[in-house]
């Protein structure tokens, strides 16, 4: 095969080992009964909590929601499922090359230079990438503050929908054994968990094929509670603002496929709300759009402020992406991500091949065909439908050897460098403009060049040597892969002289932007709006960090976990304010007789909530503690004062406290016939007093 061959198809090749099955779904749809499209809304609507985004967080938050209350689902684009283009493995390329407004996927072009897409699909990213699962590292989910066991129960109800163990073949055993044999050890087999060494991860396609994403977790969803709305494309969030001390998000305004305008609102309720699940572009985009973001970006598109929020499209990082291609004398099978090296240094080694992605007739592509894509063979600025036409005969006419080989791959964790998003138009449906910044901090650089020192370790190890050429060197290899086309940063010759150089000049993305929304800044720690009432931020646009070598379990994980979360308080709020109508007072302090009135928050330790009833002259209480930390770190001094007298028979106390990562549990349980019952539990002194009123049947919670 002549040198035309790795020359004119690198991107070609590019494009089908690391996405040939990218852009696939379950072959078989569910029969989703709520799943329609936004067409058949009607004009107005009401529900318990509207989520804007049915991606990777958002169908998980709806299928939770949906067990006790009504859900409204707003997705943008459409159905992963009964699309040939999407579900037919053969048929990947055509839907990566489609940029019709219904393709799954939607292209942009960050500021910097550097090719990228964002999903348009139910089941977002997990529609659209190379499919790797893993979860976050242990010190990841700590630094955030979510609860680790609620936390391991999400992301264990997540797989057992999407995740899979892949089988790994020669290609990718033999960068496994290069990693071991460099050094980037142990070897931890198969697992979902974040270690450093050398592992292989799971994979949303299970042993057929067949992708699963996060549409199929909608399989967990009340179909009597979710409504699930295709082709919706949300304009604004709606505010209240006359009469409030901060603006309250009551609705939202949403287009059909006809441009037929909808409204949905909230039910009256004070604890129903508007989640916005729409990623890391779209969700500080939406922000801007509904008047929640920097005053001097909002004026100049002329759009009402609600609330100037100027951290609102800032943070926004992406991971960026080298990697060195490989030709392979030896025909090599066809693999996505499946083995990973998690270095101590902050850079992650993976690896992709390929031999048929081209085969079939005729040939695509993909994403990056000369037809539109990141690693075409034709310039971005000279792609003239003549010059394209031309690329795409010459590719077909070439020899399969060329399409022969595979990548090695390193994406940096973090990263630390920042940009930001501004809006473009006024018009949801546009990209906003985007800027990453692609290693401005020397960190971010220094690790990427240690990674591809590694990668370069791991060709020449002994254990690849049958899927490397002798007479490729380590210099020509680089060069090769310098010299496509692969964004639009300018080139330099000779890049191997430089791996600084060569990271700056090779960059990409491996589609792990985040950013935008981030918590401590745009949203708190329950991922709700800062400055705005009855309305959150689930996704990824929330994260400073990318979590672990792949986002998306993650992204599904955080859907569930705060679905959950959700839940639990909103039983516990709608019983305290039930508990209001029906207990005369309760009073608690700090030890010293400060303190009192009635049921509200203990600060950090959440609420307490009462559950009693009177029977057949028997008084049974129930307080129900409900706190964010574990249960072995609250002790409380529980004081149960029957003023009523004699009247009953007996007292009947149970203290129950209620952990959001464990569930409930009963403490303690005590029938005693006395007018005070205590339990001798402390912990600040905190103490709280009941008086239930027994004129009445009470029942609560």
């Amino acid at each position: 095969m002549g040198s035309i061959g790795w020359w004119k198809l690198f991107g070609a090749a590019f494009a089908g080992i690391l996405f040939f099955h990218g852009f696939c779904a379950s072959e078989n749809a569910p029969n989703y009964t709520f799943m329609h499209n936004a067409t058949s809304a009607p004009p107005i609507s009401y529900y318990d909590y509207i989520i804007v985004g049915g991606g990777t967080a958002g169908c998980p938050l709806a299928a939770t929601l949906s067990q006790n209350y009504s859900v409204l689902l707003l997705e943008r684009g459409g159905s992963p499922y009964g699309n040939p283009n999407i579900s037919n493995l053969a048929a990947f390329g055509a839907a990566l090359s489609d940029l019709s407004p219904t393709s799954p996927s939607q292209r942009f072009i960050s500021k910097d230079g550097v090719f990228n897409a964002r999903a348009r699909v139910l089941g977002g990213g997990s529609c659209i990438n190379a499919g790797f699962y893993t979860r976050a590292a242990p010190y990841y989910i700590r630094e955030v503050g979510w609860d680790g066991r609620l936390a391991n129960e999400s992301y264990e109800w997540v797989e057992r929908v999407v995740a899979f163990e892949p089988p790994v073949k020669q290609w990718q055993s033999a960068v496994r054994d290069g990693l071991l044999e460099t050094g980037v050890v142990p070897f931890n087999g198969f697992t979902y968990d974040h270690m450093y060494g050398t592992k292989v991860g799971g994979t949303i396609f299970d042993q057929d094929g067949l992708r699963h994403t996060a549409a199929d977790l909608l399989q967990y969803a009340n179909p009597n509670g979710l409504t699930v709305l295709l082709h919706a494309s949300v304009h604004k969030i709606l505010f209240r603002i006359k009469g409030k001390s901060r603006p309250l998000a009551h609705g939202v305004a949403f287009r059909d496929a006809s441009g037929v305008k909808h409204r949905a609102y909230l039910k009256r309720g004070p604890k129903n709300e508007i989640i916005i699940s729409s990623g890391a572009l779209g969700s500080p985009q939406l922000l801007m759009l509904s008047g929640v973001g920097p005053a001097d970006q909002l004026k100049a598109h002329n759009i009402n402020i609600v609330l100037d929020q100027p951290l609102v499209g800032q943070g926004m990082s992406d991971n960026p992406m080298n990697s060195i291609f490989i030709p392979s004398p030896a025909p090599v099978e066809v693999s996505l991500i499946q083995v990973v090296g998690i270095t101590q240094f902050g850079s992650y080694i993976e690896a992709a091949s390929g031999a048929n992605f081209a085969s079939g007739s005729p040939r695509d592509y993909g994403m990056f065909s000369p037809k539109i894509g990141q690693l075409s063979t034709v310039p971005p600025k000279e792609r003239t439908p003549e010059a394209l036409a031309k690329a795409v005969e010459l590719e077909a006419n070439l020899d399969e050897a060329a399409f022969r080989g595979g990548f090695i791959i390193e994406k940096i964790m973090g990263p630390l460098s920042r940009g930001h998003l501004e809006l473009q138009t006024r018009n949801p449906n546009d990209n906003p403009s985007v800027t990453f910044n692609y290693f401005k901090e020397p960190l971010d650089l220094q690790r990427c060049v240690q990674g591809i020192s590694t990668i370069e370790k791991i060709i020449e190890s002994k254990a690849f040597s049958k899927f490397r050429y002798d007479y490729l060197t380590i210099p020509a290899l680089l060069n090769m892969t310098a010299s496509s086309p692969i964004n639009l940063l300018p080139k330099h010759d000779n890049v191997s002289t430089s791996l600084e150089q060569y990271c700056k000049d090779t960059v990409l993305t491996i589609w792990h932007y985040h950013g935008g929304c981030q918590v401590g800044k745009v949203v708190d720690h329950d991922y709700k709006v800062l400055g705005v009432d009855a309305l959150r931020v689930i996704d990824g646009s929330t994260f400073n960090y990318s979590p672990g070598t792949n986002p998306q379990a993650t992204v599904m994980m955080l859907g569930r976990y705060m679905g959950v979360r959700i839940l639990r308080l909103k039983i516990v709020l709608n019983a305290r304010d039930h508990a209001r109508d029906h207990v005369k007072s309760v009073g608690f302090g700090t030890g010293d007789g400060g303190g009192g009135g009635q049921i509200r928050g203990f600060g950090r330790c959440g609420f307490m909530v009462v559950k009693g009833w009177v029977c057949r002259g028997v008084v049974s209480v129930r307080l129900w503690v409900c706190g964010g930390w574990p249960v072995e770190a609250w002790w409380w001094l529980v004081m149960v004062l029957w003023r009523w007298g004699c009247g009953f028979g007996s007292v009947e106390v149970e203290l129950w406290v209620w952990n959001y990562g464990g569930g409930v549990v009963r403490l303690w349980v005590w029938d005693y016939e006395c007018v005070v019952v205590g339990l001798g539990l402390w912990r600040w002194g905190i103490r709280a007093m009941l008086w239930v009123d027994m004129a009445k049947w009470i029942r609560i919670f």
